[in-house]
């Protein structure tokens, strides 16, 4: 007859030492896991995220553009309402000091009453012209007291002002300051990326020659392009002739430019003065709309919602610009970009 004894049963010890193994074992793959070297991001995904950081610098330098004209600007007032104030000091001393010689003369004629004197003088008709004389220092002396308050009320209000415009001055530079080291981060958040990549995806990335990293085309012979017409035609030339110069932040030529101050020295040169940004820039002449079709040669075609972009259209549905940090002055299809309004200088 078989045996119906039941299996032997796995002491509870064992139980607890392959348990607790298996969970040692758990925790340390987790731990591999958590100290595994991070996943090398694609030349796809650091060209998204340059591109961006790109954009973002181009908004942080046109905000360093307008603080940096402002700033200027602000010196300017600053330095002429200084020397208004100092010019209305010294008037107010040479002021006060002729009132203080006309009243120190009237004590020493005017301290007996007028009347005792023509009473007691051997010469009335002499002490009556000096009576005259009396007469008119003292209408001088009032005249004079009149100016010294209209100059001292136009040397306080000049103080004002010149203190209002020191004080807006220094926001003026700390929004400078600020909007620089803006710019001076996402630089260096782009090049920490493109340092992952080998030099040659670098390259790639930063000058377009993969096709697709950037929004250019190849240097553009003018003489293939419609004719400008008017300062327009001064403007799209020397943009062109800038091709392949450096794009370099804050600059407006005549070596390196950012894509506001191509606009602004190319119509410079045609005698056009230009506002500093591009969004300033997106406020002169005419509205053409935002239909590329309707654009002529000399245009400004302003780019993306916030209009941190711009660049020159040339005809044949291209325009000239200077794309960012690491690329330089070039040609590329108009509507590569958002466009956000055409404006006709």
């Amino acid at each position: 007859m078989a045996s119906h004894r039941r299996p032997k049963q796995p002491s509870r010890a064992r139980v607890y030492l392959f348990t607790g193994a298996a969970a040692t074992a758990v925790a340390l793959t987790a731990q591999v896991s958590a100290h595994a070297a991070p996943a090398q991001p694609s030349k796809d995904e650091v060209k998204a995220q340059v591109d961006k950081l790109a954009e973002e610098q181009e908004q942080a330098a046109e905000k360093y553009n307008g603080a940096k004209e402002r700033a200027d600007q602000l010196r300017k007032q600053a330095d002429q309402l200084q020397d208004q104030v100092a010019r209305g000091q010294a008037q107010l001393t040479e002021i006060a000091t002729g009132l203080a010689a006309v009243a120190a003369d009237e004590y020493r004629h005017g301290g007996v009453d007028p009347s005792m004197q023509l009473m007691l003088s051997t010469d009335p008709d002499g002490y009556l012209a000096q009576a005259s004389s009396f007469e008119q220092a003292a209408t001088t002396q009032a005249d004079t007291l009149k100016a010294l308050k209209d100059q001292q009320r136009r040397l306080d209000q000049q103080k004002q002002e010149a203190s209002a415009v020191l004080a807006e001055l220094d926001n003026s530079t700390q929004a400078l300051n600020n909007a620089k080291n803006e710019v001076q981060h996402k630089l260096q958040e782009a090049e920490k990326l493109l340092s992952t990549l080998s030099a040659a995806d670098r390259a790639a990335i930063l000058r377009g020659t993969d096709g697709t990293a950037s929004r250019s085309s190849g240097r553009i012979d003018p003489s293939t392009l419609p004719p400008a017409s008017g300062y327009a035609a001064t403007a799209v030339s020397t943009a062109l002739a800038q091709q392949g110069a450096p794009y370099k932040w804050g600059a407006t030529g005549p070596s390196t430019f950012d894509c506001s101050g191509l606009m602004v020295f190319s119509y410079a040169k045609a005698g056009v003065s230009l506002p500093r940004t591009s969004q300033e820039q997106a406020t002169v002449g005419t509205n053409v709309g935002s239909d590329w079709h309707n654009a002529q040669p000399g245009d400004l075609v302003i780019y993306n919602s916030n209009r941190s972009h711009v660049g020159m259209y040339i005809g044949n549905g291209l325009v000239v610009h200077a794309p960012r940090t690491g690329d330089v002055v070039k040609t590329m299809k108009v509507d590569a970009m958002p466009i956000s309004i055409i404006r006709r200088v």
